[in-house]
């Protein structure tokens, strides 16, 4: 086995600078604001200043967000020799450009809005580059960029990958201008973090992109080292840090940990720095507190010059502080004029040329979500040697467990199951309150609501010292509720009124913030946001991301009468519109578990199909395939039919299965999140022993002891066992 560090081999950038990693950097030098009067889209207001990119932007086919990723991705991989084995890109917007436009007129053609899930910005990449292997979307609101990067990271020290290109992206749009306008967020005279008379923020746009090479040594022309990092939540509200920033001083020290570097041995800070009042102070009180007395060392935020560009900040941040590393700076904090005397920090305020050996860099979000990184010289030689896995998932034990669906709550669910019926329709709203607060189901809507009382259901009897410390939460759609009404709201009123409460409750991982609020877990809050696969990536991203620590793994999408038909093409094809989602209570430790769930595979397989013969190997092979399991439930999504039926012909070829296989989706509907039902049914099933009559004859099945196999095919195809313990 061999020791291995994780190098930037390679970068690009686009942002408000310019295009490219040679524009940014020389123009970085000249310390100059970027930051203009909005121009991409009339505004029934005076336009308040944003960092928005200054030249035009070849749309095609498709989207602004999607357009400035692959530029930056293009940059990135210009003299690759060949495509990534993993794509992990954070985001909010999406297609969200494109898609207000169309609401706006009124139009009504799915094929549309073919580009607006989230996750098809790294959708997009993969196809473009030919990547086959993992393809994650993350969306932590503004920490995404970053949190893609320490998925990233994890990816490769697991060995599940070589090369990874990981970052972020998020243009400009409505949802987010008059969005973070309406919670009063935005400095009408630009962004000045640091200073004594900030306002407040202004909204920006970019990407940044990495290509990641997992290597025993510095590879030729490697930019920097990108020695570890840290993921943690607040747990404390659903938009505002925590006065104290306990949690973005917990991420700071376990990224030190991580990367194996003392805090004395940094030499730069690359703040979160948003130019908002209790961030800035909550962010000086957490790097004060970090260095305990000591020195703190030089530190600056650029969101003064570009804006803040939601998920693509962390990573355009990373950028800035891998060239510092190579070359040998500290860019300015631009916009400080009085430094805030109560804030325990001296932003640099002008252009230094240092020797800079590692970095950290700040990155803070929605939900309390804080991503941290730590990045060193490439030839420094002072990142941890990882021992490369052989790739194999551990499993994790299942502590708790229930679903939502058509039927109702888990009970519900199963008795209709075992009766042959189908569990087709949207959660009854009595079963999706019944174990919420009062307050919860007065202020919450539908996804939020449905994702805490799965949660809450899940962790059942579990008392304090016991509850889940992180949360992994997997959706395509995310809060439509929220976004139709914020955007309804704006459209009705001709751009001038929307709602703040709209607006922080559309961000993905808006229910996920919730729950972690619940339960007051400080560890990682991730939220998956890819096609018919979400729920499968979110328990591959937890299988890198989690230790020993319990976490609550949810997987939740909601039917909205007027964005649903329009997003998603199961939903417009389906005869019954369909909602719900599924939650596991999981655990390292066995406990009194008596079963087990693991992610086995995810990739990606936009053409071709040979995907499936790495899915078949990395089962274990036919024989192993044919043994283990007495039963697969098979993800077959409408929208992807003929080409999901092909891989599972190829897999039954492959593997000559002699044991039942149902597609899941009969019973459960075209519900993009019907996976994360299917796997909680798996489990029920694999503790009883049985598949209950109906699902796959006219008496009951016996497991004979095997496991389940979950399988989703169509543009993802993902893999998940459950086994007997």
């Amino acid at each position: 086995m061999n020791g291995l560090r994780i190098f930037i081999t390679s970068m690009g950038i686009v942002s408000p600078f310019g295009e490219g990693i040679e524009k940014n950097l020389s123009t970085l030098r000249e310390a100059v604001p970027a930051l203009t009067p909005l121009q991409l889209f009339p505004s029934a207001h005076v336009p308040l200043p944003v960092g928005e990119i200054p030249f035009p932007i070849p749309h095609g086919n498709l989207p602004r967000t999607h357009v400035l990723a692959m530029m930056a991705a293009e940059e990135a991989l210009k003299e690759a020799g060949g495509p990534p084995d993993a794509v992990v890109v954070g985001t909010t917007t999406g297609g969200m450009t494109a898609t207000e436009e169309y609401l706006k007129q009124g139009e009504k053609d799915p094929v549309l809005y073919r580009h607006h899930a989230a996750g098809s910005v790294a959708e997009a990449i993969a196809a473009r580059f030919g990547c086959r292997g993992p393809v994650l979307t993350v969306s932590t609101a503004c920490s995404s960029g970053t949190a893609a990067l320490k998925i990233a990271l994890e990816l490769l020290r697991s060995g599940k990958a070589r090369r990874a290109l990981a970052g972020g992206a998020d243009a400009l749009c409505r949802l987010t201008y008059y969005g973070f306008h309406s919670l009063q967020l935005v400095d009408p005279g630009g962004a000045h973090p640091f200073d004594s008379g900030r306002k407040g923020m202004s909204v920006g746009e970019g990407a940044a992109m990495f290509l990641l090479t997992a290597a025993a040594a510095p590879p030729d022309g490697a930019v920097a080292e990108l020695l570890g990092g840290a993921l943690t939540c607040d747990a404390h509200h659903p938009a505002a840090p925590h006065p104290s920033g306990e949690g973005a001083r917990q991420a700071m020290k376990k990224a030190l940990a991580d990367a194996g570097v003392l805090r004395e041995e940094i030499d730069y800070i690359h703040l979160h720095g948003t130019g908002t009042p209790e961030n800035d102070l909550a962010e000086g009180r957490a790097v004060r507190a970090l260095f305990d007395g000591r020195s703190v060392p030089p530190a600056s935020s650029l969101k003064g010059a570009w804006g803040h560009s939601l998920a693509a900040a962390g990573a355009m941040g990373a950028a800035v502080s891998a060239l510092a590393v190579r070359e040998g700076f500290i860019p300015p904090n631009v916009g400080i004029q009085t430094p805030d005397p109560e804030i325990p920090l001296s932003p640099m305020d002008a252009f230094q040329t240092t020797d800079v050996r590692q970095v950290l860099v700040n990155s803070f979000g929605f939900g309390g979500n804080n991503a941290v990184l730590v990045l060193g010289h490439a030839g420094n030689g002072k990142g941890p040697v990882r021992v490369r896995e052989n790739g194999e998932s551990i499993p994790f034990y299942v502590h708790g467990r229930s679903c939502l669906t058509g039927a109702g709550d888990t009970d519900r669910t199963l008795d209709m199951l075992s009766r042959g019926e189908n569990l087709k329709g949207m959660v009854p709203s009595s079963d999706m309150s019944k174990h919420l607060p009062a307050k919860a189901v007065r202020r919450l809507k539908r996804l939020s609501r449905m994702v805490l009382s799965l949660g809450i259901s899940a962790c059942a009897g579990k008392r304090e010292g016991n509850l889940p410390r992180a949360i992994f939460f997997g959706t395509r759609w995310g809060a439509l509720s929220e976004t139709h009404d914020f955007l309804a709201k704006l459209f009705e009123t001709d751009e001038r009124l929307s709602s703040p409460t709209d607006f922080i409750g559309s961000v993905h991982n808006a229910p996920a913030g919730q729950a972690a609020i619940h339960f007051h877990a400080p560890g990682p809050n991730i939220t998956i946001t890819g096609c018919n696969g979400s729920f499968e990536q979110a328990l591959f991203s937890a299988g890198l991301l989690c230790g020993e620590d319990p976490f609550l793994l949810v997987g939740a999408d909601e039917y909205n009468e007027h964005l649903s038909p329009l997003f998603d093409p199961e939903a417009s094809s389906a005869e019954r519109t369909t909602d719900g989602g599924g939650a596991l209570y999981l655990k390292r430790e066995k406990g009194g578990a008596t079963s087990r769930v693991a992610p086995v595979f995810t990739g990606f397989a936009d053409a071709g199909e040979s995907v499936i013969r790495k899915l078949i190997a990395e089962l274990g092979g036919a024989a192993r395939i044919r043994e283990r399991f007495g039963l697969i439930l098979s993800g077959i999504p409408a929208s992807f039919r003929e080409q999901a039926k092909r891989q599972e012909e190829t897999f039954l070829a492959g593997t000559d299965y002699p044991h039942p296989l149902v597609d899941y989706r009969r019973f459960v509907g075209e519900c993009a999140s019907a996976s994360a039902v299917a796997t909680v049914l798996a489990v029920l099933f694999v503790e009883k022993g049985m598949v209950p009559a109906g699902l796959c004859g006219r008496t009951p099945a016996d497991l004979g002891g095997r496991g389940i196999l979950i399988l989703g095919f169509g543009r993802h195809v993902t893999a998940l066992e459950v086994t007997p313990c």
